[in-house]
């Protein structure tokens, strides 16, 4: 009997074309983030705040990926940079292929940092492979401390973990500490910066990790 594996073909493939993605970046000088997290946990919003602080050291471009819609992609394009925008029509998180089509289609002589916002899923994105060189997540303490024992897989492929609306912490029931810790029990080396788009605070660490990253990967 001759048994098809559907779903391990296609991770297969995604690997093959995330692969490609990863050479075609690296080829052009380009550093790469997926960013990562459940919907309204504060994507966009980081994005909009910290790229004015990263366009002064860095020429940046952005993929944006949404079930239906281009609002997120109209607010960042509101900044000035290059937008991309990939609706997946009902699918859940961005594949491989679906980048590599972006990237055909932004200038990539024009950007050294690509920031790869993901369709807000705390379960499938983890499973795929873009192409990109680290992963950033999102957690706001506005959906709960238990996130980490329950999404563990997203915790684990994630280089950045970023502690988000924390200007809410007097208004909700979020133990950071709780927080920090099961998330590095699932990834000891995670790195983890508490920020709030509303009020700012946070901003500049972001920013500096993400030009100690650059950094070190362009080093390599």
């Amino acid at each position: 009997m001759h048994e098809i594996r559907i779903g391990e073909d296609l991770r297969d493939r995604n690997r093959e074309i995330a692969a490609e993605n990863r050479e075609h970046l690296r080829a052009h000088g380009i550093v790469a983030l997926n960013l990562m997290s459940a919907p309204g946990a504060g994507k966009t919003s980081l994005l909009v705040r910290a790229i004015p602080l990263l366009s002064k050291r860095h020429a940046v471009g952005v993929i944006e990926g949404d079930i239906q819609t281009t609002t997120d992609a109209e607010r960042v394009g509101a900044i000035g940079v290059p937008v991309y925008q990939i609706q997946t029509g009902g699918v859940c998180h961005l594949d491989a292929a679906m980048v590599h089509s972006a990237l055909h289609r932004l200038d990539l002589e024009s950007i050294d940092l690509l920031l790869i916002e993901n369709v807000g899923n705390l379960v499938c994105p983890a499973e795929f492979d873009l192409g990109e060189d680290a992963r950033v997540m999102l957690l706001s303490v506005s959906e709960g401390d238990d996130k980490p024992k329950k999404y563990p897989l997203m915790f684990h492929e994630a280089q950045l973990l970023v502690l988000n609306k924390i200007d809410l912490l007097p208004h909700v029931t979020f133990d950071l500490e709780k927080a920090r810790r099961e998330s590095r029990e699932i990834q000891p080396r995670l790195d983890i910066i508490e920020l709030s788009c509303a009020t700012g605070e946070g901003l500049d660490r972001f920013a500096d990790w993400i030009d100690r990253f650059v950094e070190r990967a362009r080093s390599r």
